[in-house]
């Protein structure tokens, strides 16, 4: 029997999110420096993970956001796979612009209730649990392609938690 809340959709969206964004951090870890700037389709490896958290952070809880403040790093097209920009990320700035988006996403999860997952945000055409399913799906898409560059190159396997597995302690190895 699983060791986790399933009695309400929001229970089971912030189980899932903290499981997702563990895996985000593993992942990012899991990138070598070498392959830091390496490119995959025309863009460096550390654009295609600020294009995905980026996309989490805006899109997760209201891309319509008129408040939605841009991380100190971005500038224009920094998130867009389909611009080269002449800014260059280094792994401090994405960890600390994910532990951001981590304490972000979270406060949002634990306030969010069964009845606003139907109700749209402000000046949003999406509601709340269409928006988090969309972002699980990129996510999990551009997470699918970070894994297989670290495949890959290196040929190793980014550690994944499923459904079940326990979230690990301190000192594990962030490969399977």
């Amino acid at each position: 029997m699983p060791d986790m809340d399933q009695r309400t959709l929001t229970a089971i969206i912030k189980e899932q999110t903290d499981r997702a964004l563990w895996e985000v951090k593993n992942v990012i870890d899991c990138v070598p420096d070498d392959l830091w700037d390496k490119k995959y389709c025309d863009m460096p490896c550390w654009k295609h993970i600020y294009h995905m958290l980026h996309s989490l952070d805006l899109w997760y809880i209201n891309p319509r956001d008129r408040k939605f403040g841009e991380p100190s790093v971005h500038e224009k097209d920094l998130n867009n796979l389909d611009v080269v920009s002449a800014k260059k990320l280094s792994r401090e700035e994405i960890n600390d612009y994910f532990w951001d988006v981590k304490k972000k996403i979270q406060t949002y999860t634990a306030e969010l209730t069964e009845t606003e997952l139907l109700e749209f945000p402000a000046d949003c055409e999406y509601c709340r649990f269409t928006l988090i399913l969309a972002q699980f799906r990129h996510l999990h898409s551009h997470m699918g392609m970070i894994i297989g560059f670290i495949i890959d190159d290196e040929g190793l396997w980014p550690r994944v938690l499923g459904l079940e597995m326990p979230f690990p302690d301190e000192g594990y190895s962030k490969y399977l």
